[in-house]
C-alpha cells in the first residue's frame, strides 16, 4: 500500500487512478492503477511544493474533487493500465495524522509499489521520514506519546502477547494508569499554590499531616507502577536461556524439543555441539531465545576448546540457565562443578532421558530449585519445563498485572524520577520547609510524569524516539 499524506493527497492521486466511482470519505473505491502519460513517455504532472508521498504533507488549496471526477471517465486510448487497486480516502481531520489521506492499495508487486511513489513524487508529493505519520498524529493532538511508543511497539511483536500489551498500550492504558495520580499531583499543588498567593484572604493552608497524607496517596500507586518494569521489560525484550550441562546429557535434544524442530544436530557421540546454536520461541507469550551450548568436559582438541569457552560465557551472559543432567547416569563431577557456578544464577535443574529409569536419582539442585524430569525422546515432563521456565520469568504474574504496565524504559526513568522529587517532598514537609521550596519538589514530581505522555517532551527527545520508526508509520 502507498499512503499520501496532505491537502493535495487527492489532487496528486487522481492522475493515475481510474476509480469506479468518485472517493468519498472512509469509502473503499475499485478502481485501476493507470499510466498518465502513456507507457513510453516520461511522467509529466505538474510538481507542488509541500505535497508528500507514501508517508507526509501537503498544502494548498485544491480542486481534488473534479480531478477526481475527471478520472472516472471512459478509458482514454493514450493510457495504460499497470494494476487493480482499492482506493481508501480519509477526510481530515478524521485520519490517522487528522490530514486528508489517500491509501492505493495494489496486489503487491515491489515494481508497482515502487513506480506508484515514483507518480507520487514527480507529481510534488515527497518521501517521508521515518515515523512521519505517527510523529503527527502526536503533534497534531491525535495520540499521546505513550500510544505513539506503542505503534512501534506493536510493529515490532514476535509474539501475540506482546501484540496484545503493545494493543493495550496504543489504546491509552498506561495514560489512563497516570491520569489519577497525576489529577492528584495537580490538586496538591493547587491548593498549595492558593494558600500561598491567597494568604491575606484567609485561604485555608493544609497542615504538615494532611500534606503527608496526600503524597503517600501519589507515591504509593505511582510506586506500584515502577514495580511493574521488572515484568515489562521481559515482556518488551524477552530473555536468553542457556541451555548447559556435560556432553551427551542431551541438550540438543532439549533445545530442539523446546524449539519444537530439529534445529540442533543430535547425535550418541559426546561432543557433537561445538558451538552456539540459538532460537526465539514463544513461551508464554514471552519471546526467550534458547542457546544451545557445548558439553562443559576437559576438553579433547582446540575446537571443543573453543566450543566450551563459549558455553561458558553464554551461561555468564544468560537470564536463565537451564543446567541439564542425565537422569539414566549418576551424578558426574561436571554436574556438581555446573551447579556450584550457577548457584547465585537464576537456575532450572532438568533430569533428561528419565525414560530410561524407573527410579528417582539423586537431587543436585540443594533446595534451590524444583528438579524437572522430562524426556526430550518421548516429550515426557516438557509441559512442565515450560511452565517452570515460565515462572522464572515471572510470567505467571501476566494474569494480575493491572492494564499499562510499563515496558518502555523511558518511562521507567520518568516514573523514578518522579518517585524521587516525592520522597524529596516528604522530606521537605518533615523539615518544615516553607511552601514556596515544598513545590519545587512538587513540580518536579509532574514535570517526569508530563514527558511520559509528551506534553513536556523536547523535540531533541522526540527525533530520537521516532527515528527508530520504520518508513510509512
Amino acid at each position: 500500500m502507498v499512503r499520501l499524506a496532505g491537502d493535495k493527497a487527492r489532487e496528486i492521486a487522481a492522475p493515475m487512478l481510474r476509480l469506479k466511482h468518485e472517493l468519498q470519505p472512509g469509502t473503499a473505491i475499485f478502481g485501476e492503477l493507470i499510466e498518465p502519460c502513456g507507457a513510453d513517455t516520461p511522467v509529466c504532472l505538474t510538481t507542488d511544493e509541500g505535497a508528500s508521498g507514501e508517508v507526509g504533507q501537503s498544502h494548498g488549496p485544491t480542486d481534488a474533487g473534479a480531478a477526481t471526477s475527471r478520472r472516472t471517465a471512459v478509458s482514454d486510448p493514450h493510457e495504460q493500465r499497470i494494476d487493480e487497486v482499492v482506493v481508501t480516502y480519509f477526510a481530515k481531520p478524521h485520519s490517522y495524522t487528522t490530514d486528508d489521506i489517500v491509501e492505493i492499495a495494489a496486489h503487491g508487486s515491489p515494481v508497482v509499489l515502487r513506480h506508484i511513489v515514483e507518480l507520487c513524487i514527480a507529481a510534488g508529493a515527497r518521501l517521508a521520514e521515518p515515523g512521519e505519520f505517527t510523529m503527527r498524529a502526536f503533534l497534531n493532538g491525535r495520540i499521546d506519546l505513550t500510544q505513539a511508543e506503542a505503534v512501534r511497539d506493536l510493529i515490532d511483536s514476535q509474539t501475540l502477547y506482546q501484540a496484545k500489551v503493545a494493543a493495550q498500550q496504543l489504546e491509552g492504558a498506561l495514560s489512563k494508569r497516570l491520569q489519577p495520580i497525576k489529577q492528584k499531583l495537580v490538586e496538591l499543588i493547587a491548593v498549595l499554590e492558593a494558600g500561598i498567593d491567597f494568604a491575606e484572604d484567609d485561604v485555608s493552608v493544609l497542615r504538615d499531616a494532611t500534606i503527608l497524607e496526600r503524597i503517600a496517596a501519589i507515591h504509593h500507586p505511582l510506586e506500584q507502577l515502577a514495580t511493574t518494569f521488572a515484568y515489562g521489560k521481559i515482556v518488551h525484550q524477552g530473555l536468553t536461556l542457556a541451555i548447559v550441562g556435560r556432553p551427551n546429557v542431551g541438550k540438543s535434544s532439549l533445545f530442539n524439543r523446546l524449539v519444537e524442530r530439529e534445529r540442533a544436530i543430535v547425535t550418541s557421540t559426546p561432543g557433537t555441539t561445538r558451538d552456539l546454536v540459538s532460537e526465539t520461541v514463544s513461551i508464554g507469550g514471552i519471546p526467550i531465545q534458547l542457546v544451545d551450548t557445548a558439553g562443559i568436559r576437559q576438553a579433547l582438541d582446540e575446537a571443543e576448546s573453543i566450543g566450551i569457552r563459549k558455553s561458558i560465557e553464554a551461561l555468564a551472559d544468560a537470564d536463565l540457565v537451564l543446567v541439564a543432567l542425565d537422569a539414566s547416569q549418576s551424578a558426574a563431577s561436571e554436574d556438581e562443578d555446573l551447579l556450584r557456578q550457577t548457584k547465585q544464577r537464576p537456575t532450572i535443574v532438568v533430569e533428561n532421558k528419565c525414560d530410561l529409569v524407573s527410579h528417582a536419582t539423586r537431587s543436585l539442585a540443594d533446595g534451590r530449585s524444583r528438579q524437572i524430569r522430562v524426556s526430550a525422546l518421548t516429550g515426557e515432563g516438557i509441559p512442565e519445563l515450560r511452565a517452570e521456565i515460565l515462572r522464572h520469568v515471572g510470567g505467571e504474574a501476566a494474569s494480575s498485572v493491572e492494564p499499562g504496565f510499563l515496558t518502555n524504559i523511558r518511562h521507567q526513568g520518568l516514573v523514578q524520577d518522579s518517585l524521587a522529587a516525592l520522597a524529596a517532598a516528604t522530606s521537605a514537609v518533615a523539615g518544615k520547609v516553607p511552601h514556596e521550596m515544598l513545590l519545587l519538589d512538587l513540580y518536579n514530581a509532574l514535570r517526569p510524569l508530563d514527558a511520559v505522555t509528551g506534553a513536556t517532551t523536547a523535540d531533541d527527545i522526540l527525533n530520537l524516539i521516532f527515528s527508530t520508526f520504520c518508513i510509512g508509520k
